[in-house]
């Protein structure tokens, strides 16, 4: 009899399955399990971004000199169009806990509003990423490669940027890509840029009020100026190849880990937005249809509201640490 009430006693203690452990359905707890999963990779690739960033901190580049554009606006407009994006991004998040309370209330016409609100507001942040990424791949001022690796950019006499556009020297050449179908078949030239080095040295020596800006940072954190003399001796004797935007190998902005770091990380970033926006379209039509009324809960859509919400913070790390610091 004793041990009847004891096994008794043990079963009432011992989960024994159900549907909603934790107080939360099956469904909800795995998502909160590939959140947390999913937490550690951004961690462990943010985290590695913070070592580099440092351990280069003097040749690393500045947000403000890099992430300048506006679409439809010439000029220099450091981190407004970035800003504009986490806006948008941050605002999506907040028509999803609309959505969400609309369907915690069966109320339909709202969760179809804010579902469809939600899904604007992801395709709108992935457009800006896509222009972010084209307008940082094309480059804006170009620069020239140094035979140790680093980079070389021009500035005038108020140590603002100015473009290779500006002053180098065009001068006739027969310069041709080097493709597959005109050479050798398993080798391809690399797109030939708009100005050799000689042009860029030619324009730069005919304009005495250009200086040039190393990637090195001073005691106050500013990119060192060179003198007009040492700036000619230093594209003279350490130029190497004109670098225009950026790519896995080279990049006007800075060391190459730089670029590497911006596409992996918010083009993995960039992933799970997509997926996000996939997965609020088909709840959203879903909604219309009316999937979730007839099931009598809307707990799809808060399912999907936790990855979103996770996508969202996401960004605030990786804002942070790219545009930031």
């Amino acid at each position: 009899m004793g041990t009847t009430v004891a096994n008794t006693e043990t079963n009432e203690k011992t989960w024994g399955g159900d549907n909603q452990p934790l107080k939360a359905s099956y469904g909800k707890l795995m998502m909160w399990f590939f959140i947390a999963s999913d937490a550690l990779t951004f961690t462990g690739f943010l985290a590695a971004y913070g070592f580099s960033r440092f351990k280069f901190a003097d040749i690393w580049p500045i947000a403000d000199d890099v992430y300048t554009h506006v679409p439809f606006i010439h000029g220099d407009y450091p981190m407004i169009f970035v800003a504009f994006m986490t806006f948008v991004l941050i605002m999506s998040s907040v028509t999803m806990v609309l959505a969400v309370d609309a369907g915690h209330k069966m109320d339909k016409a709202k969760t179809t509003l804010y579902m469809f609100l939600t899904v604007i507001g992801g395709i709108i942040f992935l457009s800006s990423q896509a222009y972010e990424w084209t307008t940082f791949i094309k480059g804006t001022y170009g620069a020239v490669g140094t035979h140790g690796g680093n980079i070389i950019q021009f500035v005038d006499n108020d140590g603002k940027r100015v473009a290779l556009k500006d002053f180098a020297i065009a001068q006739p050449t027969n310069r041709e890509q080097h493709l597959r179908k005109n050479g050798l078949w398993y080798s391809d030239e690399k797109p030939l840029t708009s100005f050799t080095l000689n042009e860029v040295i030619t324009g730069f020596e005919a304009n005495p009020n250009l200086l040039v800006k190393t990637t090195y940072s001073d005691e106050n954190g500013h990119k060192t100026i060179l003198s007009r003399a040492a700036s000619i001796n230093e594209l003279k004797t350490k130029g190497k190849n004109v670098v225009e935007g950026a790519n896995l190998i080279q990049n006007e902005y800075g060391p190459t880990l730089f670029a590497n770091y911006f596409f992996f990380i918010t083009g993995f970033h960039g992933f799970h937005v997509t997926v996000g926006v996939i997965l609020n379209i088909i709840i959203f039509f879903n909604v219309v249809l009316g999937t979730y009324e007839r099931r009598g809960s809307y707990e799809m859509v808060e399912k999907v509201g936790l990855y979103w919400h996770f996508v969202d913070l996401v960004w605030v790390f990786v804002f942070t640490f790219f545009y930031l610091v």
